[in-house]
Order: structure tokens, then C-alpha cells, then sequence
């Protein structure tokens, strides 16, 4: 759960930082912040649905 935890917060760090240089005129920051926004949040969002599908973590039997 710690792992979900930390790529949510690394997302919305992204989030951020898509705003932040969308008025700075920075598209190619924008673009390498909204490649990591989608995919840390993707792992995120994954790895939660994950530990609750498989009641808490671990190898299903």
C-alpha cells in the first residue's frame, strides 16, 4: 500500500507541475509532467484497485 501511496503523491506532484508550466509557456515540461501524471497515476489507481480486489496484498491461492 506504501508503493500506491507514494505514485499518488508523485502524481499529483505531476499535476502540478502541468499548471505550473502551462503558464510559464513550457510545453515540453508539460509534456514530460503529463507522460508521468498518466502513468504514475495509472500505477497508482492499478495498485489500489489491486490490494483491494485481492483482500490485502499477497499471491492469491
Amino acid at each position: 500500500m506504501f508503493l500506491s501511496i507514494t505514485f499518488l503523491i508523485i502524481a499529483l506532484i505531476c499535476a502540478v507541475a502541468i499548471f505550473r508550466e502551462m503558464r510559464r509557456a513550457n510545453f515540453f515540461a508539460v509534456g514530460f509532467a503529463g507522460i508521468s501524471f498518466v502513468v504514475f497515476g495509472w500505477f497508482a489507481i492499478a495498485t489500489i484497485v489491486e490490494y483491494i480486489r485481492t483482500g490485502g496484498g499477497g499471491v492469491p491461492h
